[in-house]
């Protein structure tokens, strides 16, 4: 029979056990939820890219696709130095030139209007230290849940997900071979424009099409995984 003492110790720790449990289970889905806020699906289903993609507002998406599209070309045609100094110096001019005009005006019209900066100069721009903490911490625990997955792969935790990692690593030389990342990042702006609008035409025939390419995955995924070892077939945890 167990001692009064230790059933009361045991019951009393109970509780606090529980707790604990109930602590790391909610820090756990905190992290989860600040991972999902920072991870790149996200931002691109955020409703702000949405209506870019989608040319809700023709002139916005416009404007932004052509001004991604000239900055790609020109880091394409120049080094990242010479894009960036021009830009700034391009907009220095335009604020020199313009301050230069207002004192003009201001001296021929004897006004004292003051500096044409001066709501903007005067506006705090400075970082809040627990908006840049939040972001540290997001950008953190998806750097942190991106080393695992990686160390997952590498150490042949599960052999499909490697295989699958190896051939595509396998398929990028040949896109390496062909392509430089500055191509590349055109070819995508050029489809982040353009293929959410022809989806949205044609989403039903494309699903389809879609369906039917990832059972055809599946089946045969599903066949090369029966003629493995058992010893290094998936096993999934109920």
């Amino acid at each position: 029979m167990a001692d009064p003492m230790t059933q009361s110790a045991q019951i009393s720790s109970s509780p606090g056990l529980a707790d604990g449990q109930n602590s790391v289970a909610a820090k756990d889905s905190k992290m989860s939820d600040s991972f999902l806020s920072s991870s790149p699906v996200s931002l691109i289903q955020s409703p702000q890219v949405q209506d870019l993609v989608h040319w809700r507002d023709p002139k916005k998406s416009g404007v932004v696709f052509g001004l991604s599209l000239l900055a790609l070309l020109s880091l394409a045609a120049f080094s990242v130095i010479s894009v960036v100094s021009y830009l700034l110096l391009a907009l220095l001019c335009v604020t020199i030139s313009f301050r230069i005009y207002k004192s003009v005006v201001q001296a021929v019209q004897k006004s004292n209007d003051g500096h044409p900066f001066k709501a903007l100069i005067e506006k705090d721009v400075s970082v809040p230290p627990e908006t840049f903490r939040k972001h540290v911490d997001a950008s953190l625990t998806y750097i942190n849940r991106l080393l695992k997955q990686l160390s997952r792969l590498f150490l042949v935790e599960d052999l499909i997900d490697s295989l699958k990692l190896a051939v595509v690593m396998w398929l990028l030389t040949y896109v390496g071979a062909v392509f430089n990342g500055i191509t590349i990042f055109i070819l995508a702006d050029i489809l982040l424009f353009t293929v959410p609008p022809f989806y949205e035409k044609y989403k039903t025939q494309i699903d389809h099409y879609i369906g039917i390419a990832r059972t055809q995955v599946n089946t045969t995924m599903a066949k090369l995984q029966e003629k493995l070892p058992g010893a290094i077939k998936r096993t999934k945890a109920e």
